[in-house]
């Protein structure tokens, strides 16, 4: 969709499994940025533990403001500025990779180098919706295609939006002992409230602190660690007596309900990851996926239906759907190509009305094409991807491209109503008119080397650069020897007629 661009910054998400203390998380956090000191162009770091960090990009787009718990955290990443370092944020956020994956997979940690991406607003530049009409077996499969990403060559940050199995202990209150001790449901619940989260009694104004203190009442953590000293809690009942809390309530072992997803009304699991190494546009890495995904059966047994560009109808059916960077990527190209499309039609029916021929206009467009023999080895050259910017480069050089025909069209017209003869005509016009083409291919080229070291505007700058000076050298023949063919064929026509 557009290439990586050149910040000093990136984040590091840790996500530990489920029920892992918050101090563990603070020490696997602080050893990641230990490993990540190595690299010499990163100038500092922040640690958000247990909770996300401020509010940026990525945050608002991949959701990361609204994590939090003891398991998670965020490492803000700060690097050296553009000028002072050779290279570029996302080489960087490559070399690091290794380092950071290296520590989380000592700790069974999942872990995301996350860029501040400059292009589509997806949750991930792989993502993958798996679809069924059973929830649980839904989140199986989505475990066995987890697998499958992380054994991909190519692939990294493999990821999913679904919690592992947690326990769950349940206090759930006798209301006949209750009712007998005097102690009701709801001052079992106040106490318990005031031992675990805490109750904020007020405010503590310090005169030497710039903000006022909460004053919260709470129990020792030595005290709320464990079940049996929360079971030995006294609770006062009516008569002001103390009650333990096991006389009139009892622990219940169960499973915390895990989260469910939907997209337009049907449950799904994601599936996401990113790419890194030579391939790193999303198309290859799901073309290697896709492989693996037509050998994997549904949980009924059934092949696997795959799809690209739209939901599956029913939810009824075992599917998958590619979505993330691929599905606006692919948008974004249809409709450029379908505007592209569009205006050929319109520069068509007006050269038509000017040239009062059906197939001039033709002649005209057919170089067009030609602009590509310059824009795919610039493009290999230079290492740039072809990306959206690109090809809007190669839309906009289209309209020169057709401009330079029409007054290679026109001249020979010119050269005809003057009575020379049609080898002639169309000589002079690649002659004569040359040096108008290019000027205006020079003029391209100087406007264009602006943004040629932009990372994002690369594409655009080498489709316009590239481009036009192929097709001014190209154009410059193809037109005046279509124009001759077709100008021949139709008199050899009226001489049969």
């Amino acid at each position: 969709m557009l290439p990586f661009d050149n910040k000093s910054e990136f984040q590091i998400i840790l996500n530990l499994p489920e029920g892992t203390p918050l101090e563990k998380t603070l020490r696997v956090s602080e050893e990641v940025a230990q490993a990540l000191l190595k690299e010499p162009y990163i100038t500092d770091m922040q640690l958000y533990v247990g909770t996300a960090a401020p509010f940026n990009f990525n945050g608002l787009i991949r959701h990361y403001y609204l994590r939090q718990g003891d398991h998670v955290a965020d490492i803000q990443v700060n690097l050296v500025p553009k000028h002072a370092r050779d290279l570029q944020s996302h080489d960087i956020a490559k070399r690091v990779r290794p380092l950071v994956t290296a520590v989380a997979r000592k700790y069974g940690a999942r872990v995301t180098v996350a860029e501040v991406p400059p292009g589509p607003p997806v949750l991930q530049s792989l993502v993958l919706e798996i679809y069924g009409p059973d929830y649980e077996k839904q989140i199986e499969l989505a475990r066995r295609i987890r697998e499958i990403f992380a054994r991909t060559p190519g692939v990294v940050d493999v990821d999913w939006y679904m919690t592992e199995p947690q326990t769950e202990w349940r206090l759930v209150v006798d209301r006949k002992k209750a009712a007998l001790s005097g102690v009701t449901p709801q001052r079992v619940l106040e106490v318990l409230e005031v031992a675990l989260r805490g109750k904020v009694l007020g405010l503590f104004h310090d005169p030497t602190a710039r903000e006022d203190v909460f004053i919260r009442l709470r129990f020792p953590e030595a005290e709320r660690s464990s079940l049996p000293d929360l079971s030995e809690i006294k609770v006062r009942n009516s008569a002001g007596k103390l009650v333990p809390l096991s006389e009139v309530a009892r622990w219940e072992k169960g499973v915390v309900p895990h989260p469910i997803y939907h997209k337009n009304l049907h449950p799904v699991v994601y599936v996401v990851g990113d790419l890194a190494g030579k391939e790193e546009a999303p198309i290859y890495g799901i073309l290697k996926i896709n492989r693996a995904l037509k050998e994997l059966r549904a949980p009924d047994g059934s092949p696997l239906k795959i799809y690209y560009t739209h939901l599956p109808f029913s939810s009824r059916e075992w599917a998958v759907k590619w979505d993330g960077e691929w599905q606006v990527t692919y948008e974004v190209f249809r409709d450029l190509g379908l505007a592209f499309g569009a205006c050929l039609i319109l520069i068509y029916f007006l050269v038509v009305a000017w040239f009062k021929s059906y197939t001039v206009p033709l002649v005209i467009l057919a170089p067009i094409p030609l602009s590509l023999i310059g824009i795919i080895p610039a493009h290999a050259l230079m290492g740039a991807f072809f990306t959206a910017t690109s090809m809007i480069g190669f839309i906009a050089g289209a309209g020169i491209v057709v401009r330079n025909s029409i007054i290679l069209a026109d001249f020979i017209e010119l050269r005809l109503r003057e009575g020379y003869p049609l080898e002639e005509a169309v000589i002079d016009a690649g002659a004569i008119r040359f040096r108008p083409m290019l000027l205006t291919a020079a003029a391209v080229v100087v406007g264009s080397f602006v943004i040629l070291f932009d990372p994002i505007f690369n594409g655009l700058a080498l489709s316009l650069m590239a481009g036009e000076v192929a097709s001014t050298l190209f154009s410059r023949m193809v037109v005046p020897i279509l124009y001759y063919l077709d100008h021949r064929i139709k008199k050899e026509r009226r001489l049969v007629l």
